[in-house]
């Protein structure tokens, strides 16, 4: 009889290890321009397989040793691509089957991620959307967008990037409010007035409530041939005092201060929110040479980012309170892009209550807006690309800056070097920091 008891009571601890351990609590979706996102939060991490069941256009998921503790049919899904996400009958005890009905056949990109902010475990399935119908139709337009640029000059394309989004929200303020909502209405406010004023050009690296990965924001921002890269963010620290706004430019080193540090910090913290399943390829063989070209943009990205970014500052303290009143140098991969110059704007402290307050207040808004914009357009108006509206634009005079050169500054204002110096009364090719010079007017 003993025997029997325990041999029952050893059943029932193993059933109810095996049908009460995992739990999936809850089920989000996050639909974006390039793919649908689903992501299964649960409890402990997910002992999981999958497999497709192409002739039904289904994709099948097993969690093993896991229960349902949420109602799948409260689940919304506004989608191309997915019809519905049901519960299925598994062939194994303590074995969880979701079927994921799709209205074509995608091979997904399936990975889990560890506990961080405010999720705990997670299992994320991401559905592309490329299709040759969609690659035709891009490279069309951008046949002809090449063969218009031709005839015409260009735009200067300024690439907006809203911070965070879709699963990573970024910082929370003192009253619950999120930072990707804020950095997304602003970026959009940024990109009207720029695409409103003619010879510019915003292209934004979300315009919704979805997440982008860190590496891919520069890789949207250079096959739109940006000439410029601005990040919107909003700042947050453990305590309530700190505010004011800052802006951070690329550094190769550590970062040169405590901000800098931690968003160093939050950056890691967003890939985890937001999922790191992208891949990069290199090439081992042509690393070098690659790395040598690379660090010789860099240099002048660098500089002209720490330019753009003073200049913006000085126009902001005239708005808001200012963290930092230098550029704050930080490694951030959102900046570093070694062809065109990248900045990375924190308009404030959410985590400060007032701040808070004045980052969802629009009046205030539109004037941090007027001060980027103002900053933006007078670095274009003095340093336009060639080739572009704005190079018909040739401003009075130069302040000379480190790195400057009679030659370059003579292509970069359509002159020549004999008039410029015939213009300033020089007798020699040196030019001094600080100088200003008058430019020839055509």
């Amino acid at each position: 009889m003993k025997r029997v008891v325990c041999s029952f009571l050893f059943f029932v601890l193993m059933s109810s290890s095996v049908f009460a351990g995992n739990k999936l609590q809850d089920i989000r979706v996050w639909p974006s321009p390039d793919k649908f996102r689903v992501v299964f939060d649960l409890t402990e991490k997910p002992d999981f397989s999958h497999f497709n069941l192409i002739n039904g256009d289904r994709l099948v998921i097993d969690f093993k040793g896991t229960s349902l503790t949420t109602n799948l049919k409260k689940l919304k899904i506004k989608s191309q691509l997915v019809k519905r996400i049901r519960k299925s009958k598994s062939p194994k005890k303590g074995t969880l089957r979701l079927v994921i009905d799709l209205n074509k056949a995608i091979n997904p990109k399936i990975f889990s991620l560890p506990p961080t902010g405010p999720y705990g475990d997670r299992l994320v399935v991401d559905l592309l959307k490329h299709s040759d119908a969609i690659t035709k139709k891009v490279t069309s337009v951008a046949i002809k967008s090449v063969q218009d640029k031709a005839k015409q000059k260009r735009d200067i394309v300024i690439a907006i990037d809203a911070g965070h989004g879709g699963e990573d929200p970024g910082s929370i303020g003192a009253s619950g409010r999120y930072e990707k909502t804020v950095t997304l209405a602003i970026s959009k406010m940024l990109a009207k007035r720029l695409n409103d004023t003619k010879g510019l050009k915003a292209v934004m690296t979300r315009t919704g409530d979805y997440y982008v990965g860190l590496n891919k924001r520069s890789s949207i921002a250079r096959k739109a041939s940006s000439d410029l890269l601005l990040s919107i963010h909003a700042d947050a620290f453990t305590s309530k005092q700190p505010h004011g706004a800052s802006i951070l430019v690329l550094s190769t080193k550590r970062a040169d201060s405590e901000v800098g540090r931690v968003l160093e910090n939050n950056e890691r913290h967003s890939e985890l929110l937001g999922g790191v399943g992208e891949i990069i390829d290199s090439n081992e063989n042509s690393k070098y040479l690659a790395r040598t070209l690379i660090d010789m943009s860099m240099e002048n990205a660098k500089v002209e980012s720490y330019n753009i970014a003073s200049d913006i500052l000085t126009r902001l303290n005239k708005v808001t309170h200012l963290h930092k009143k230098k550029p704050v140098l930080a490694s951030l991969a959102v900046l570093k892009s070694p062809d065109f110059p990248s900045l990375l704007v924190e308009t404030g402290f959410i985590s400060n209550p007032k701040e808070e307050k004045k980052l969802f207040n629009k009046a205030h808004r539109e004037k941090m807006v007027d001060a980027i914009y103002q900053a933006v357009t007078k670095y274009f108006r003095d340093k336009a690309p060639e080739g572009t509206y704005f190079s018909n634009y040739r401003p009075k005079t130069h302040k000379v800056v480190s790195g400057d050169s009679l030659s370059r500054l003579a292509k970069r204002y359509k002159t020549s070097i004999s008039k410029l110096k015939k213009y300033n009364g020089m007798k020699s090719n040196v030019l001094h920091v600080g100088k200003t010079l008058k430019i020839p007017q055509s």
